[in-house]
């Protein structure tokens, strides 16, 4: 359900109390995460490399948006999501969102020695 924590106006991104589009990213991002967790092997994550989104139509406060993955393609470690946003009555976005399966681990030290 859309709350206030949820809004353009509460995350900076507008000013009106309507889902955020980055709040629709980070809804598709996590309907990805969880299609494929269950598919990793231990100590591996996925992690996000591109994002195209259409954000379509407002969702007002108290709306219950939906997000639905499908796998499109997988070549290697790459895998390619279409995902789609509705509410009750329309389609709210859509796009694609490509993850990379890695090895956590590596995947945290390389990020810290770029700290230097």
């Amino acid at each position: 359900m859309v709350e206030m924590e949820d809004t353009a106006k509460r995350i900076g991104s507008g000013d009106v109390p309507v889902l955020a589009t980055p709040r629709l990213l980070a809804l598709a991002e996590a309907a990805t995460v969880r299609a494929v967790e269950q598919h990793l092997a231990p100590g591996e994550t996925s992690v996000g490399t591109r994002v195209e989104l259409e954000h379509l139509a407002a969702s007002p406060l108290g709306a219950h948006v939906q997000i639905t993955v499908e796998l499109t393609e997988v070549d290697g470690r790459r895998l390619v999501f279409a995902f789609t946003a509705h509410d009750k009555r329309t389609v709210v976005g859509r796009g694609t969102i490509e993850r990379i399966v890695v090895d956590r681990t590596e995947f945290l030290a390389r990020s810290r020695r770029r700290l230097g």
